[in-house]
């Protein structure tokens, strides 16, 4: 799952599902919870139906209504059939969520003609208090669980909390901890980590800022709520030429003496967990080539 910016588009709109297919966005997330009212939904699962069907941009994801809600088949019964990259679950509690979905989807593509296994899962894995004491046991990940990410909007709102950042503008402790298990939750799973929406779509030195220091914790991506964070979001999680370069001779390095726990580049020792950040940079410029950024 090579996305580094995810953009929500709510599913009850042309003009702003049109609007996200213009984006530069790696993958998009077409809405049926949050962004789309109760009376909306029936003709938002059409819509998103459609879009999925006329492939729009490269990766076409769906979040759908929580398993709890009562909604979720008649989201997925409507989608399904139409092959979406994969479904992006609310408030997943463990990893037991994830088997009940791959269950429902399993029956659903076979229904279709799909194949079974087709669709993958992003699971936004804190919007509940329960969720927190889980993030461990998605390890051994599903074979469908692509990702986890995290949600602090939600979470604030089941804790009664009054905001979720504090006087300095960060995360507040509880959301900081949510974020951090959900980044090791899925280190543990061998899934891709996705760190949170940043809420203040104008002020894109905030999110180029919250983005990169996602980058340097280890995240893979970051979800979008507006077209124009995704260029910036891009941007912050693509390594720049000189990262690049100088994983590119670690690399190297081990690639000569392939026997070799250590290696000296420029007077500083390198090991083994240099060598595995050094592939990972590498990966990460390839994940961007190709993209606007």
């Amino acid at each position: 799952m090579s996305a580094r910016s995810w953009l929500f588009v709510p599913g009850d709109s042309d003009r702003k599902l049109a609007k996200g297919a213009g984006s530069v966005a790696d993958a998009l997330i077409i809405d049926l919870e949050d962004s789309v009212a109760p009376a909306n939904l029936p003709a938002a699962r059409g819509r998103a139906a459609a879009f999925l069907a006329a492939g729009a941009a490269p990766q076409l994801w769906v979040r759908i209504n929580a398993l709890g809600s009562g909604l979720v088949l008649a989201d997925l019964a409507a989608i399904v059939p139409a092959g979406p990259e994969g479904i992006v679950l609310p408030k997943a509690e463990s990893a037991a969520d994830i088997v009940t979905l791959g269950h429902y989807l399993s029956a659903l593509e076979v229904a279709a003609g799909r194949a079974e296994g087709a669709t993958r899962i992003l699971a936004i894995a804190t919007e509940t208090p329960a969720a927190l004491f889980t993030l461990g046991g998605y390890a051994p990940a599903h074979a469908r669980l692509a990702g986890l990410t995290w949600g602090a909007e939600d979470l604030a709102a089941s804790l009664g909390a009054a905001g979720n950042r504090d006087a300095s503008g960060g995360y507040a402790f509880t959301f900081q901890l949510a974020r951090s298990l959900c980044l090791a939750g899925a280190a543990s799973a061998g899934v891709a980590p996705v760190d949170t929406v940043f809420t203040d779509f104008r002020d894109g030195a905030g999110l180029e800022a919250e983005a990169r220091a996602a980058r340097c914790d280890g995240f893979l991506g970051k979800l979008a709520i507006h077209p124009d964070q995704a260029a910036i979001i891009n941007r912050a999680f693509t390594p720049d030429a000189a990262d690049v370069a100088h994983a590119e001779r670690v690399v190297a390095a081990f690639a000569a003496d392939p026997a070799a726990g250590v290696v000296g580049i420029d007077g500083k020792m390198i090991d083994m967990p240099h060598l595995k950040q050094a592939r990972r940079i590498i990966a990460a410029a390839a994940r961007g080539k190709g993209r606007t950024i």
